[in-house]
């Protein structure tokens, strides 16, 4: 079935559709499987930086995904969403064949719907709160990949719903970072009539969005067409500013700007402090990426090439991890190869990143560890020990903690390492307000429940209050200052 919006006027569609539904009510909807996204080849896709390898799933298999939706009295499912969809809303309107309602309803509280359709965990959230998983051990609902279709459906039609927003009360709200939770924070705050403006300190609007997650995985057009729908709900961007260098603080008040979100995330790599890490060809996953998603360093006529390994190893068991290991692939490599120090059980990473790249011949080196880089005669790295590693009792995480295996150092052969073992927030804005107060891991600290400051007109959120978050848990922390930031200053109001 076309994903053509037109198709849904069709004589055919409507007979096809009330055949359907015949169907479905004399089935029992249990019975009905779990639909299945289509994926692009293994030995296609590993050739193309910028080839989505999730296709998408057609009409058809929308609308039979949305009629195994119980539409629980309780809906749990949205309890398991951090910017709260409606979720048996949305997916009831797919199951009526009212496709640009469900898009409607996504963006009444989702700023990013086809974003999140595409990246968010939903296995550990939403869909891990499914009737069928919680009370029958079944396949849950598809919930990602309707939402990645309703958002799709409604880009393809050309008639994208604009969320109303309220008359300009005429507050000013600065915004210092475009990722994420920013994005949410914006959307909502535009909604309440705030004129709002995004500080974003690269050339690109998006944050990680754009410089973390590979074009494979989600498409700058389609960055590009939420962004734009948030320009049309009023919110102003502003790109090559560094709020706390190209203006401070103290300038943004002078100029009216009377609220602060701080959602400038995590971009300070993390090393690992082991012999000859900084040798050449080392780099940190945060580089790698934003080289090769924003510079288009992959490309000959780059004028900031990134290093082509054939062995590359890249150290960790995230999904940043994972992105970097199949970017590499991309790029050329003959060996790629994970080193995670736990076991596969432990591995952060999405359950369908994982997948994806065994699927695309990346070995696993797991239970394995770095101990010490070397280099050729020209300082550029050519091989690396490591250790072997055992699991003992679980650590703070829950996961069993890694213990070294006495006597089990070997070497391997490397043209580059990547380092993806965690991010560490950026400074940069903490310097500048000595009366922000920050944890000992420079995260910024705020009231959970408000995610208000010690600063009072200023709100946090996202990585640099978390110190590493997936898209939709920032996202959740942009909703949750929104609401919490229109009440203060609406309070703040009423007092003067």
């Amino acid at each position: 079935m076309s994903l053509d919006p037109e198709y849904l006027k069709s004589e055919r569609s409507q007979e096809w559709r009330t055949a359907l539904r015949s169907k479905i009510k004399n089935k029992d909807r249990t019975a009905i499987e779990r639909v299945h996204m289509p994926e692009l080849e293994a030995e296609i896709r590993v050739k193309y930086q910028d080839r989505e390898v999730n296709q998408g799933i057609t009409l058809e298999m929308a609308t039979r995904e949305a009629s195994r939706c119980m539409d629980c009295v309780t809906p749990t499912c949205i309890e398991g969403c951090p910017v709260n969809i409606n979720i048996p809303k949305f997916i009831k309107y797919i199951e009526s064949g009212d496709i640009l309602a469900a898009a409607a309803t996504l963006k009444e509280t989702n700023a990013l719907p086809a974003v999140c359709g595409r990246v968010c965990p939903q296995e550990k959230q939403c869909e891990s709160r499914c009737f069928y998983v919680d009370k029958m051990n079944l396949n849950s609902v598809a919930i990602g990949n309707l939402e990645r279709f309703a958002a799709d459906f409604e880009r393809a039609s050309g008639t994208a719903n604009i969320p109303k927003t309220a008359a300009p009360n005429g507050i000013k709200i600065a915004t210092v970072g475009s990722g994420p939770a920013a994005l949410s924070f914006a959307g909502d705050m535009v909604k309440n009539g705030y004129d709002v403006t995004v500080f974003e300190a690269l050339h690109e609007i998006g944050g990680v969005l754009k410089y973390g997650i590979p074009e494979f995985r989600l498409p700058n057009s389609i960055v590009d067409f939420e962004l734009d729908n948030l320009r049309k709900m009023g919110v102003k961007f502003e790109t090559n500013f560094i709020v706390g260098r190209t203006a401070s603080f103290e300038d943004l008040r002078e100029e009216g700007f009377q609220g602060f979100f701080i959602g400038s995330g995590a971009g300070l790599p993390r090393f690992m402090d082991i012999p000859g890490e900084n040798y050449n060809g080392i780099l940190s996953s945060n580089e790698y990426l934003t080289r090769v998603n924003l510079m288009g360093a992959y490309t000959e006529s780059s004028d900031t090439p990134v290093i082509k390994g054939k062995k590359v190893a890249v150290i960790g068991g995230g999904n940043t991890a994972m992105d970097s290991v199949r970017t590499a692939l991309r790029l050329g490599a003959e060996r790629a190869m994970i080193i995670y120090r736990r076991s596969e059980a432990e591995m952060p990473a999405r359950i369908e990143e994982v997948k994806h790249a065994k699927e695309e011949g990346v070995e696993f080196m797991t239970l394995c560890n770095p101990l010490e880089y070397f280099a050729d005669e020209k300082g550029m790295v050519n091989r690396m020990i490591l250790n072997r590693m055992g699991l003992g009792e679980p650590d703070a995480s829950g996961r069993r903690r890694p213990v070294v295996i006495e006597g089990s150092e070997f070497e391997l052969d490397v043209d580059l390492v990547i380092v993806a073992v965690g991010v560490s927030p950026n400074p940069l804005v903490p310097s500048c307000l000595p009366d922000l107060k920050v944890s000992k891991w420079g995260t910024i600290v705020v009231d959970e429940e408000k995610m208000q400051s010690s600063i009072d007109e200023m709100f946090a959120g996202g990585d640099i209050v978390r110190g590493g978050a997936t898209v939709i848990l920032a996202m959740g922390d942009g909703r949750k200052a929104a609401e919490n930031m229109h009440a203060y200053l609406s309070e703040k109001m009423r007092n003067n």
